[in-house]
């Protein structure tokens, strides 16, 4: 039987598979590219390029989501309660205190942001302070520290950052056959090898920067069973995440100051409507259906 236990190890796994893919499938892109183009430089900007950007998104990122998400810190004297709870939790994961922010926003949700656990930050909404009861809270909470001891904000940016990249790649190279550049370059070098490397590129122009979101959104999703079976591991209680699921996506107030680009942080979707769906739906979706995260919690099969 897959349960909540055997997806943790697999999907770490699978996890660090993807990402190697994912940097071999742009290195794959650039080569093609910088042959069609005539121009072996392309090649080792495109990897120069993307781990550079890695790095200062890795560095910054926190600062830029926190802003984004209009949160506020909260200090011990502020709100106590939720301080322990995330205290101890703490202790019990053996994990640095994070900076805890709240977001003043009614729909229940949270999610993790930080270069490191050493300056990690959890942020959550008023709703979920609301609306959880403390079992259900500390699921949640669980969670997002979870996210945080397995470095995922390293993985989720990188990721980010190689989409990135490769729609950039797709992008310029899009724009240069526009502009006459493949017109110029056959004029240059004629033969049936140059012609057919330049129909690979034009195809994978339009075709790779599908394949990186849908990579994307696989490692995301990846992640967030890890991080259930992790968070529910430290509580020693998976339906109070369960429950706590069941909650914030059955809540239909959406999240006003989550976007595209902040939604895959979240420990839910805070885009509403998002049910079961069929396979191509879900391929695109940045979490895994609630359906299937309570099932695996409370030890069923889908």
């Amino acid at each position: 039987m897959s349960t909540l236990y055997t997806h943790s190890d697999s999907n770490k796994r699978k996890t660090w598979f993807l990402i190697t893919g994912f940097f071999v499938f742009i290195i794959l892109v650039g080569y093609i590219f910088s042959q069609a183009m005539g121009d072996s430089m392309i090649l080792y900007l495109a990897v120069i390029v993307s781990v550079a950007m890695s790095f200062g998104s890795y560095w910054w990122s926190d600062k830029m989501v926190l802003a984004m998400s209009s949160a506020k810190e909260v200090k011990f004297e502020d709100d106590k309660e939720l301080y322990r709870l995330v205290e101890n939790l703490c202790i019990t994961a053996g994990l640095p205190l994070p900076k805890i922010y709240i977001i003043d926003d009614t729909a229940p949700n949270a999610f993790a942001t930080g270069r490191d656990p050493e300056h990690a930050v959890v942020a959550v909404t008023k709703g979920l302070l609301q609306k959880l009861e403390r079992s259900e809270l500390e699921g949640v909470i669980a969670h997002e520290l979870s996210h945080i001891g397995n470095r995922d904000i390293l993985i989720s940016t990188v990721v980010t950052v190689l989409v990135g990249m490769i729609v950039l790649l797709a992008d310029w190279f899009r724009r240069w056959t526009f502009w006459g550049g493949s017109k110029r370059r056959s004029s240059e070098k004629s033969g049936q090898i140059q012609v057919i490397i330049m129909i690979v590129a034009i195809a994978l122009s339009i075709l790779a920067p599908i394949f990186a979101y849908l990579m994307q959104f696989a490692v995301s999703r990846k992640r967030e069973f890890v991080a259930d079976a992790d968070g529910a591991l430290l509580t020693r209680y998976p339906e109070g995440l369960a429950r706590a699921l069941e909650k914030i996506s059955a809540d239909q107030e959406p999240l006003e100051v989550a976007n595209r680009a902040t939604a895959h942080l979240y420990i839910a979707s805070p885009f509403k409507g998002e049910k079961k769906a069929g396979f191509f739906v879900k391929a695109f979706m940045t979490h895994p259906p609630v359906e299937e995260r309570i099932a695996a919690l409370r030890g069923r099969e889908m």
